[in-house]
């Protein structure tokens, strides 16, 4: 694979630079010509269904993982082969991340801050920053699934690395788990570091996200911020009207709306056309009890993986989305 190099005019290059790149396996395209930019100090979120391509796409562009043709650079250089000069400035958690089991937590990553040369004091302060202080003397084998993910979280920080691969980082936490480490990658953000990331919690990416990728079947088929892409795409909004105020018949006569569906003791009405639609209710029935739902990221993200995902041989569309 090349290397990118500065510019010309001395602006340096993107934390990181895919250029058509392409990964196969068994004749079936993993990653299919896909092109990115994900700048310094930006939250770039991966989104994407199973088998969508997401965890080679990061693989590769970590250097654990070599593409069949394109380019990557990682501030400008090429991680692959094994490029030991970036690795000080990466942090790298997967969802197998391995562990010293036999260590505890303290022991663990005092020995995984050593091997980058990091200060002694980084350990107990991101400890701190994961929640797992009150766990520092537990071997690590007695973790649980939630404590293990925080701590391979916290060997992917404790070097201070400028360019921060996280995986389903959440994928083990309860609720509170989750938000404590939204504030921590918040933190990261603010101090300039660079995030990649890949969720299934598409809450999670609205959220913390600068920008996000969606993948489909190999293909990069949009990157944009959370909020555009809402705004942009024209996702619908859904407006619950208690049940026995009007009927579904009723419902789908009034102008604007989409669908309708009875949902948890309400009819859902599916609408791009919001003021339109709730001035006819009011019109109708009044809005005492409406409630409105506005468009997420999720809206989004479930409308495009529908539309790019590829009919199987013998299905039509119909059957695929049943």
């Amino acid at each position: 694979m090349s290397t990118t190099h500065p510019s010309a005019d001395g602006e340096a290059p993107p934390a990181v630079a895919v250029a058509d790149v392409t990964k196969s396996y068994n004749g079936r395209r993993a990653v299919d010509g896909i092109t990115l930019d994900i700048r310094r100090g930006e939250f770039f979120g991966l989104l994407g269904p199973n088998g969508a391509g997401k965890s080679t796409l990061v693989e590769i562009m970590e250097g654990l993982r070599r593409a069949d043709s394109g380019s990557v650079a990682v501030f400008g250089e090429s991680p692959w082969p094994r490029n030991t000069g970036l690795l000080p400035r990466m942090g790298v958690q997967t969802q197998s991340s391995a562990f010293f089991v036999r260590q505890t937590v303290h022991e663990h990553l005092r020995t995984v801050a050593a091997l980058f040369g990091a200060a002694p004091s980084a350990v107990d302060a991101t400890l701190d920053s994961v929640g797992l202080s009150e766990r520092r003397d537990v071997r690590v084998d007695d973790l649980s699934g939630g404590q293990r993910q925080r701590l391979a979280i916290a060997s992917a920080l404790v070097h201070g690395p400028e360019l921060i691969f996280l995986d389903e980082p959440t994928a083990a936490l309860d609720t509170e788990g989750r938000r404590d480490l939204w504030e921590v990658l918040r933190g990261l953000k603010a101090a300039g570091r660079t995030i990649v990331y890949t969720t299934h919690h598409l809450d999670e990416a609205e959220a913390l996200c600068d920008r996000v990728g969606i993948l489909v079947a190999g293909r990069l088929v949009v990157t944009d911020a959370p909020q555009h892409l809402i705004g942009t795409f024209g996702a619908t909004s859904r407006l619950l009207v208690p049940l026995g105020r009007i009927d579904e018949q009723q419902a789908a006569d009034l102008p604007g709306v989409d669908a309708v569906a009875v949902r948890g003791g309400h009819l859902v009405l599916e609408t791009r056309a919001t003021g339109r639609v709730l001035a006819a209710l009011d019109a109708l029935t009044g809005l005492d009890g409406v409630q409105t739902r506005t468009p997420s990221l999720e809206d989004v993200y479930l409308e495009l993986t529908a539309r790019h995902t590829p009919v199987a041989p013998g299905t039509d569309n119909q059957e695929q989305q049943a």
